[in-house]
């Protein structure tokens, strides 16, 4: 701990457009340490030659793990940010390592939680509530952002050392050369998990083949699958209205069992998909949904009735359209999974997507004719 680095208890005010208890610089409408106090993760100050910065706790409180669990099922999605800038953990010193992450709330707490017993900085870029793999790919966990975000919290003043520690996910966004030219900082990418930085740290910033590597467990795609059937139950919403306008005329209305048909495809390519996703022996993610799906059409048309008597037109559009909802919704899954590469998603899109359409819309078509004209 260098001298000049002391711990105070939280004093947090506003002074003009920055904030007087750190060196994260803010604006008094947005920032919550300007306008209330600190958040309550933070427990304490550094007082650092670039002004005071944050600590912050290791410690997720029922706070935290309820705002994960909203955020998991797409509630405030967007607004579940921290504030960029400079926070430290336990008592840094000048020499202390420095941790780069995203203010992806959901990210900060799954990191915070790791460190516990460690002492550190963290500096946090301004990703725009994306977490780091993503915005990596996006651009906002990138070169200039990590440029700026050193300047601002003047962090060659707070350290001696020269070396930030990046997320391996985060390396397809930062250009390591060219933040060395422009900051003199080193870059040098650490673990893929959270969970492994402290081995990684105490093994000399050196990682093993197991840190090096990505692991995609059942648990990990499941916790993925709550957002996608949030945003499959609100399109379905309007779907269901117009089906309802639909059977004020319709010689044979839809019914419940239509209603399970349309649930079965919706779980079959955005739960069970997911789950199997290893197992599916096809590599395209909407070929895997479209299988999911067509098993479950055929045993929907079995169980449901869907072919007898002369509803043969039905059975044909389910079959269809059922395998073009699972895929659609599988394919969906591309975007959150290591499977896959930013130009295989292009890739795959550009040749699902007009099957899918095309079966939906036949599919759709021979239905409604089955159900409005008998």
């Amino acid at each position: 701990m260098s001298d000049d680095i002391q711990t105070n208890q939280p004093s947090c005010g506003c002074n003009g457009s920055s904030c007087s208890c750190s060196v994260n610089s803010c604006s008094c409408s947005t920032d919550a340490c300007c306008c209330g106090g600190a958040e309550p993760w933070m427990t304490g100050e550094i007082d650092t030659p670039a002004g005071l910065v944050p600590i912050i706790s290791t410690k997720l409180v029922a706070a935290d793990m309820f705002g994960a669990w909203k955020v998991r099922w797409g509630i405030g999605r967007m607004t579940y940010t921290i504030d960029p800038g400079l926070y430290a953990v336990g008592n840094p010193g000048a020499a202390s390592p420095i941790l780069v992450s995203a203010n992806y709330k959901l990210t900060f707490d799954t990191l915070r939680a790791e460190l516990s017993g460690l002492s550190c900085w963290l500096l946090i870029l301004d990703t725009k509530g994306v977490n780091v793999w993503c915005a990596a790919g996006k651009g906002t966990f990138g070169t200039d952002e990590l440029v700026r975000r050193i300047e601002l919290t003047g962090l060659n003043e707070i350290v001696s050392t020269r070396q930030l520690i990046l997320p391996q996910l985060g390396a397809s966004g930062v250009n390591g050369l060219e933040v060395k030219r422009r900051t003199g900082f080193d870059v040098i990418f650490g673990p893929i998990r959270a969970s492994d930085i402290k081995a990684y740290i105490d093994e000399g910033f050196k990682k093993t083949e197991e840190m090096r590597g990505v692991r995609f467990t059942a648990w990990d795609r499941l916790k993925l699958t709550p957002i996608e059937m949030v945003t499959a139950a609100r399109q379905f919403i309007v779907i269901f209205g117009a089906l309802f306008l639909i059977n004020l005329f319709a010689v044979n209305p839809f019914g419940v069992k239509d209603f399970i048909a349309l649930l079965g495809a919706i779980l079959a390519g955005t739960l069970l998909t997911p789950v199997l996703l290893p197992y599916i022996p096809v590599n395209a993610f909407a070929l895997k949904g479209g299988i999911i799906g067509l098993i479950w059409a055929a045993l929907a048309c079995l169980l449901l009735g869907f072919f007898v008597n002369g509803a043969v037109l039905l059975g044909i559009g389910y079959m269809l359209l059922l395998p073009a909802i699972s895929a659609w919704y599988a394919m969906n899954f591309t975007g959150s999974s290591t499977y896959t590469s930013p130009s295989g998603v292009l890739k795959e899109m550009k040749i699902a997507m007009p099957i899918i359409t095309g079966c939906a819309g036949v599919g759709s078509i021979l239905i409604l004719i089955q159900r409005i004209f008998g």
